[in-house]
C-alpha cells in the first residue's frame, strides 16, 4: 500500500526473544534506531515476523508465479545488482530484453518480416505495460484530433466492468473517461456488440481482456474487431483494439492456437502480457508489444546519454532490476514451446480435477469456462444458511487462501470462491482443496446461520413495523455486505501488532 498507518498504539517497539543473545534492549518500531544491531539479530527479527506470512504455494487468490526451478533461482541471484536501465553497462542485459520481445512479438503474430525487428519493452508489471499502452494511444488520437482541428480534450475508453484496477487507475492519472459494459447475471465479460455500440468519435481504443480476473474467461476478440471494423467504415474513425492479455497471453498460444485473438486481426495495435503470471516468472516482469512503430508515437520515447551512450526509454519508472528480464529468458530458452504447452494442459487438467471434485459435492455453481486461464471458480447453489466468504475464512484454518468476492455491476449481488491453478499446485493438491472444502461444509453446516439469523430478525421487527419485506436480491445483497464488512474487519485485526 501507498498509504502506511501505525499498527499498534500502545507497543511501538519489537521485541525478539532469539535476538536477545545479541540485543538486550527493543528496537523502536517506526523509527530507525539510533545504533547498529549484529547482523545476526537483524536476520532473526525480520524472519521471525516473516514466519506469521501465508505460504506462497497455497495462496490460490494469486495469477503470480511462486516458483521456479533451482537453476533459475542461481541467475536471479547472480544478476540481482544489475541495474536493467544501464543499458550501456550491460549490454548482454539488454540483447537479453530484446530477444524476449522478439520472442514474444513473434508468439503473438506480429506482422515482422525476417529481418524486422519488434516493437515492445519490458515493464514491471501489466499495470505499467497498460499505462504505456493508454498513453500510446491516447497521444496518437489526440495528434489526429489536432490535425482536423477538432477537440481533443475528452478521450475515452470502452471496456467491460470486469476489468482489473490498472485501467481505472490509467483512466484516473491520466484524465481518459472509462466507459464500462456492464455484466449480467451468467455473463461475466464484456459482450463486444454493448462495447461497439458505446465508441463514438473520442474513445481512443477498446479494450478487450484475454483471461478476465473474475473467471478466467477469454473475451471474444475477433467478433469485437470485426464489429468495430464496420462501424469504423460507417463513421470513417479507425477506432483501434488492445487486448489486455495479462494472464491469458502465455496461455493461448499453447492451448488455443487456432484461435484469433492477437496480431492476426488488424484492429489490434498493442497487447500486454504478464511474465510474471503464465510466463512463469517470480514478480516483476511483464510486456507490451506495438504491432509496429507507426502505433507508439514518437514524442513518447526519450533519448538519454548520462549513463554512457544514447539510450531510449520508455517507461514510467526508471531504474529496475535485470533479474527477471534475465528469468523471462531462461523459461522461454528453457521451456520452448513445448514445454510451455505442457505446463499449460497440466494446469488445464488439474484445474477440470478441481471442477469435478467441486461438482460431485452438489453444492456449488461452476461460475469458470473450461477454456480461458486455468482457475475454478464457483459459487453455492444454496447460500441462505452460510455464505461463500465463510468458506473463504475457514479454510484459512487449513492454509489456504482461496478469494470470496462480489461481481462488478450489474452482477455485484452474485459472490464467487476463486482457485487459480498454476504451475506449482498439483494434482495432489487439488484433491486435498476438495476435502478441506468438504470439512469446512460440514463444519458450517453444524453452525447457525448468524447472518440470516439476524436479518430475518430485522424483517421481522420491520414488519410488525409496517416497513414492505425486502426482495430477495435485496437479502442476498445485504448479506454479502455484510460478510465483506465482517470478513475486512477481521483482516484488519489480524493485520494489527499486539
Amino acid at each position: 500500500m501507498v498509504l502506511s498507518k501505525t499498527a499498534s498504539q500502545t507497543d511501538v517497539s519489537v521485541h525478539s526473544t532469539f535476538a536477545s543473545r545479541y540485543v538486550r534492549s527493543s528496537l523502536p518500531r517506526f523509527k530507525m534506531p539510533e545504533s547498529s544491531i549484529p547482523k545476526e539479530a537483524a536476520y532473526q527479527i525480520i524472519n521471525d515476523e516473516l514466519m506469521l506470512d501465508g505460504n506462497p504455494r497455497l495462496n490460490l487468490a494469486s495469477f503470480v508465479t511462486t516458483w521456479m526451478e533451482p537453476e533459475c533461482d542461481k541467475l536471479i541471484m547472480d544478476s540481482i545488482n544489475k541495474n536493467y536501465v544501464d543499458m550501456d553497462e550491460y549490454p548482454v542485459t539488454t540483447e537479453l530484453q530484446n530477444r524476449c520481445v522478439n520472442i514474444i512479438a513473434h508468439l503473438f503474430n506480429a506482422p515482422l518480416g525476417d529481418s524486422d525487428a519488434a516493437v515492445g519493452v519490458g515493464t514491471v508489471g501489466s499495470s505499467e505495460a497498460i499505462m504505456l499502452a493508454g498513453l500510446a494511444f491516447k497521444r496518437k488520437w489526440q495528434n489526429k484530433r489536432k490535425a482536423e482541428g477538432k477537440p481533443y480534450d475528452k478521450p475515452n475508453i470502452v471496456t467491460g466492468a470486469n476489468v482489473q484496477v490498472c485501467w481505472e487507475k490509467f483512466a484516473r492519472y491520466f484524465e481518459v473517461e472509462l466507459k464500462e459494459v456492464k455484466l449480467r447475471e451468467g455473463y461475466y465479460v464484456m459482450d463486444p456488440v454493448k462495447a461497439v455500440e458505446m465508441v463514438d468519435e473520442n474513445t481512443i481504443c477498446v479494450a478487450a481482456i484475454l483471461g478476465s480476473t473474475l473467471n478466467g474467461e477469454f473475451e471474444d476478440v475477433k467478433l469485437l474487431n470485426d464489429l468495430l471494423t464496420e462501424k469504423n467504415k460507417e463513421t470513417g474513425w479507425d477506432t483501434p483494439i488492445h487486448v489486455d492479455a495479462a494472464s491469458g497471453g502465455f496461455i493461448a498460444p499453447f492451448l488455443y492456437p487456432e484461435l484469433e485473438w492477437d496480431f492476426r486481426l488488424p484492429l489490434v495495435k498493442s497487447i500486454n502480457v504478464s511474465g510474471h503470471k503464465y510466463g512463469l516468472v517470480y514478480a516483476g516482469i511483464g510486456w507490451v508489444i506495438w504491432r509496429s512503430k507507426e502505433d507508439l508515437p514518437e514524442e513518447l520515447i526519450f533519448h538519454i546519454n548520462y549513463l554512457g551512450a544514447d539510450q531510449p526509454t520508455f517507461t514510467l519508472n526508471f531504474s529496475k532490476g535485470s533479474s527477471q528480464v534475465i528469468a523471462q529468458y531462461y523459461q522461454l530458452i528453457r521451456l520452448g514451446h513445448e514445454g510451455y504447452r505442457n505446463v499449460m494442459e497440466n494446469c488445464h487438467e488439474n484445474a477440470m480435477v478441481l471442477k469435478e471434485g467441486l461438482e460431485k459435492t452438489g453444492r456449488f455453481t461452476i461460475v469458470s469456462k473450461d477454456n480461458g486461464v486455468p482457475l475454478v471458480a464457483f459459487s453455492l447453489k444454496d447460500n441462505k444458511r452460510h455464505d461463500e466468504f465463510e468458506i473463504s475464512e475457514l479454510l484459512r484454518r487449513f492454509g489456504w487462501i482461496v478469494p470470496a468476492y462480489t461481481m462488478p455491476a450489474d452482477a455485484q449481488h452474485i459472490t464467487v470462491l476463486r482457485v487459480v491453478i498454476r504451475e506449482d499446485f498439483s494434482r495432489t493438491l487439488a484433491e486435498r482443496l476438495v476435502l478441506d472444502i468438504q470439512k469446512v461444509l460440514h463444519e458450517l453446516d453444524t453452525l447457525p446461520a448468524k447472518v440470516n439469523a439476524k436479518l430475518a430478525m430485522a424483517e421481522e421487527e420491520n414488519a410488525q413495523n409496517g416497513i414492505v419485506k425486502k426482495s430477495a436480491l435485496e437479502t442476498q445483497r445485504e448479506i454479502t455486505a455484510y460478510w465483506k464488512k465482517y470478513v475486512s474487519e477481521r483482516k484488519t485485526n489480524r493485520n494489527k501488532i499486539c
